[in-house]
């Protein structure tokens, strides 16, 4: 982190290649948790996702923190299959418009692009909380991101709080019965099971803290 209390592009980029790292590290177990109640594809594609990514950061200009984001999300867009393309992508294609021509950015203003990211997958999904999808994940890291930016903390402190939020979100999908996605064709049988969405949700906001931590 080149400051205390900005984000840069450098920081972002950072973020995304350790994301890569993490999801390349934890596909088997991505997989199998998809395995019990989708397609048994989620782990292979978000892998596929953020490699392709990493090829292509040095194409990304180091000094637009909205311009990287953007191209994170059109590439996910591109190469994850299933549904979590059009989320991830999305999600960060929103992330990119809210933060586009900045060359640093605030917690505050991470916070209010969350906002827009999060209400767009809400809006492509056509899911609320309760329904165990990723936004069990998001929703609580939202509000925890937000309370962070009120109370001044740094972009570490402030993503190892929305970070914790998302892990205690995700830790809640196991009892839920699925609503919504393939998971909901199971019914209750779902039940029992933690949500391969929540859980890579959780692992990309802990990355962001790891990152931002060790710079």
């Amino acid at each position: 982190m080149s400051s205390t209390d900005r984000i840069t592009g450098d920081d972002v980029m950072a973020w995304i290649r350790l994301a890569a790292d993490v999801f390349h590290g934890e596909k088997e177990h991505l997989t199998e948790l998809d395995s019990a109640i989708g397609d048994a594809d989620h782990g292979i594609n978000m892998d596929r996702g953020f490699q392709a990514v990493v090829a292509k950061l040095p194409t990304f200009p180091h000094d637009d923190v909205g311009a990287i984001l953007k191209g994170v999300g059109m590439t996910l867009m591109s190469t994850v299959g299933g549904a979590s393309g059009p989320l991830y992508g999305s999600f960060f294609l929103q992330l990119g418009n809210a933060t586009a021509g900045r060359a640093d950015i605030e917690v505050a203003d991470l916070a209010g692009a969350l906002d827009n990211a999060v209400a767009r997958v809400q809006g492509l999904g056509k899911a609320e909380a309760g329904d165990k999808t990723m936004l069990e994940a998001l929703l609580p890291a939202q509000a925890a991101l937000h309370q962070a930016a009120d109370a001044g903390e740094s972009p570490s402190g402030a993503l190892r709080a929305a970070a914790a939020a998302a892990e205690e979100g995700m830790r809640s999908t196991i009892p839920l019965v699925a609503r919504k996605g393939r998971a909901s064709y199971l019914g209750d049988r779902s039940a029992g099971h933690q949500d391969p969405g929540a859980t890579s949700t959780h692992l990309l906001l802990k990355a962001a803290a790891d990152a931002w931590t060790r710079a």
